[in-house]
């Protein structure tokens, strides 16, 4: 179903992408304001690449349209495709995919260079931009002198000192070391912040979602499974696939068998002859005796004391000491519960274990 995206500024409407036979990209549609990072999230083949080449204009696509302001990209219907080179993008890919006998700053100054620019007007913007990146000390080095975390930095700073009107990320930061990841995360987000360029952000990588983007799209099969802040995205999946995609969950197939009011209702499951009914919040479009699936966070499953309002009891199968919290396994008949507990007062290993649930925390969800 289309969705209207009318006041965005890229706009995606019903975009179609084939290759052979196989539709990479199934009629999706999104849009997003300026200045926003939306970030397309999804396991490799889910077409969330292909969206983003699509919109780069590397790819021709097989159906919709792609706008952003008031520039047509593509349109195969009114016979429309702009060039890529006329699209006003800027670039960041995971290769880094910068000129080895260029310096840092000569790298940074080419695309301004290809656009006629003044050279005393190039100079000043590239000062600019390498400072805001942090590689000012290093504008006269090879580019091939530098980290690989520097090297990222030179390739945004490249794709931006143009001032394009649409920053794109295919997976930049695939190729470093996890702490350098995680830093990288934090300055990416702080710079597009500081130059309020609208991106499109893909990753394969939950946590890079979570931390930088304004709104998450969660792609699978070449579809939209889910599009939300992450907050929403993490505590209100919509269904089994992004309950399990975006995080780590708790997830149980059942019943509702009451649905009290709307969005609020019981969940049934049956294990080893125990039966127990959770309270529970209910997606979009669940009734009273349908399948469902429960998924809880690790964070939102509570070990208590016998008397502590523990609706099912277990085992624990094993206690993992990670620092700031425990990693707990409670076995009930054929399911392990994902428990996270605090150092001070966590199951130990072989001892039974109550556990209780928040009705807030506990999401009944489409399988």
């Amino acid at each position: 179903m289309a969705v209207d995206t009318s006041g965005a500024y890229l706009q995606v409407d019903n975009l179609v992408k084939y290759f052979g036979d196989d539709k990479a990209v199934d009629g999706i549609s999104f849009g997003i304001p300026k200045g926003a990072f939306l970030t397309l999230l999804g396991p490799s083949g889910c077409g969330k690449t292909t969206t983003l080449m699509s919109i780069a204009g590397l790819h021709t696509i097989d159906g919709g349209r792609i706008r952003v302001g008031e520039t047509i990209f593509t349109s195969p219907k009114e016979g429309l495709f702009l060039p890529p080179e006329k699209r006003d993008i800027g670039m960041v890919f995971q290769s880094y995919a910068i000129w080895p006998h260029m310096t840092v700053a000569q790298n940074v100054a080419y695309p301004l260079e290809i656009r006629n620019w003044d050279q005393s007007d190039i100079d000043d913007r590239v000062a600019e931009v390498l400072e805001l990146v942090g590689l000012t000390d290093w504008a006269d080095s090879l580019a091939t002198n530098l980290s690989g975390g520097q090297q990222q930095r030179a390739s945004l700073a490249r794709a931006i000192v143009s001032k394009p009107s649409l920053l794109l990320f295919d997976e930049p930061l695939s190729n470093l070391d996890l702490k350098l990841r995680e830093q990288m995360r934090v300055e990416l987000k702080r710079i597009q912040n500081e130059v309020g360029i609208t991106s499109i952000y893909v990753t394969h990588d939950q946590s890079e979602a979570l931390v930088m983007s304004d709104e998450i799209i969660v792609m699978s099969k070449g579809k939209i499974e889910q599009r939300g802040g992450p907050v929403e995205i993490y505590s209100k999946p919509v269904n089994e696939y992004v309950s399990n995609f975006i995080g780590i969950a708790n997830l149980m197939k059942g019943k509702v068998v009451e649905v009290s009011e709307p969005g609020i209702g019981k969940f049934e499951v049956t294990q080893d002859g125990q039966t127990v009914q959770l309270p529970c919040r209910l997606t979009a479009g669940i009734a009273a005796g349908e399948d469902a699936v429960l998924s809880v966070r690790p964070e939102n499953v509570h070990a208590v004391p016998e008397g502590g309002g523990g609706v099912l009891t277990g085992e624990c199968i094993h206690a993992i000491f990670l620092g700031s919290y425990v990693d707990c396994r409670v076995k009930w008949g054929d399911f392990e519960w994902k428990v996270i507990s605090h150092p001070r007062n966590h199951p130990r290993t072989g001892e039974k274990v109550h556990l209780r649930f928040d009705a807030e925390h506990t999401l009944a969800v489409q399988p």
